[in-house]
C-alpha cells in the first residue's frame, strides 16, 4: 500500500512538472521573483489537474515584510 501511494504521488509530481515545463517556467529568462516561484510550484503541486483546465496563479504583495531592528 505505502509503494503504490508513493508511486501515485510520484506520477502526480511527474505530470505537474510536466505541465510546468509546457508552460515555460523552466526557462532561464523568467524572472526570478515571488509570483514565478509560486506559480511553479503551484502548477507542480496541482499535477495532472492542470490538463483539467486548472491554471494555479499566486498574487504576491508588493511589500515584503522586514524585521525590525
Amino acid at each position: 500500500m505505502r509503494l503504490a501511494i508513493g508511486v501515485v504521488l510520484a506520477v502526480w509530481l511527474v505530470f505537474g512538472a510536466a505541465a510546468a515545463g509546457q508552460r515555460g517556467y523552466f526557462g532561464n529568462d523568467r524572472a526570478v521573483n515571488c509570483k514565478s516561484n509560486a506559480d511553479t510550484g503551484l502548477t507542480i503541486l496541482a499535477g495532472p489537474m492542470n490538463y483539467a483546465g486548472v491554471n494555479p496563479t499566486v498574487h504576491c504583495s508588493a511589500k515584503a515584510p522586514h524585521p525590525s531592528a
